[in-house]
């Protein structure tokens, strides 16, 4: 049986880089209207009640109007913007993040891919808190690089006009929109200190969250960190600890890579200290288009419709 999934919005970035995969995947069949219809209400309607799942590619409005038809409709979504990330009868599309994730993907009519910046902290904070190492007060600082292409369409085009700069901060209200998502599913009851920004390569991402061992609860090793971190994600396909560690002889000479995962749909995360373990520099590093967006929307597809969930992905 072959699976019809529409993607409504599959002319911007996350939409392009779904329909991708879902070209590759042998189980589906990626649907779209034409550019005279894709904006065609009645249109978008049909296609969400004759398809087998919807993937919402769009912004946080157009999204919000989507999920309302598709309510009306009955069909299930799996919505890749910001606007349900927090809301009430949506389940939350990190299927590693908590023992019951995967199986409320599994049972959810409406399902809100994570963002980007999210993933990467998530990654590692939901762990350490889970553990009890790191309190649910604590007041974190998560500084973040990502490419360009994080910005969509109108990013791309202000790079390509040489209209962005080699490194650029932004989100300096510190009022971003992904805060509520980071902080609630964390367990904290305090928003870190978010500090985003934009470099210039195309894909990829760091996410960092430093911290001083008087944060954590208790005295612990980088392996500790590095452990629990390892132990809380076992053995799945899409979460995995990199090769370097606090420790590892060719730490001081190693240099990160933003875009080294570029075009793969998984996240690693590495653990690194000062001497007396009195510091400590965990890191996320993943494709802000894989595992940060239309990777991890295929992914929570796979799973809501009961296939291997790394099927037409790269991992």
């Amino acid at each position: 049986m072959t699976y019809h999934i529409f993607i409504d919005g599959g002319a911007g970035t996350t939409g392009l880089q779904v329909h991708d995969r879902l070209v590759a995947h042998p189980l589906v069949e990626p649907v779209l209207l034409d550019d005279a219809r894709r904006k065609d209400a009645a249109a978008r309607r049909m296609m969400m009640g004759e398809c087998d799942l919807t993937i919402l590619c769009l912004p946080d409005d157009s999204a919000r109007e989507s999920a309302a038809m598709a309510a009306e409709t009955g069909a299930r979504v799996i919505d890749a913007s910001s606007a349900h990330r927090t809301a009430d009868g949506w389940a939350y599309g990190f299927a590693e993040l908590s023992a019951d994730t995967r199986s409320e993907i599994i049972d959810a009519r409406q399902i809100s891919n994570p963002g980007c910046y999210p993933t990467g902290f998530l990654a590692l904070a939901r762990p350490l808190v889970a553990a009890g190492l790191l309190p649910a007060d604590a007041t974190l600082s998560v500084p973040a690089v990502s490419g360009y292409s994080g910005g969509g369409k109108g990013m791309i085009a202000r790079h390509e006009g040489g209209d962005l700069p080699p490194h650029g901060a932004y989100g300096l209200t510190l009022a971003h929109k992904h805060l509520p998502e980071m902080t609630h599913y964390a367990g904290l009851t305090t928003a870190p200190i978010f500090m985003p920004s934009v470099g210039s390569f195309y894909a990829g991402m760091l996410v960092h969250l430093p911290l001083h061992a008087a944060q954590l609860s208790k005295s612990v090793s980088p392996a500790d960190l590095y452990d629990v971190l390892a132990a809380y994600y076992g053995n799945t396909q899409f979460v995995r600890m990199g090769l370097a560690r606090a420790g590892d002889p060719e730490t001081a000479a190693l240099m990160l890579d933003a875009s080294a995962l570029a075009g793969s749909d998984h996240l690693e995360m590495f653990v690194f200290a000062n001497e007396d373990a009195s510091r400590f520099w965990l890191t996320a590093r993943l494709d802000n288009l894989g595992k940060g967006a239309s990777g991890a929307a295929v992914q929570n597809m796979n799973i809501a419709l009961g296939f291997d969930e790394a099927t037409g992905l790269k991992v």
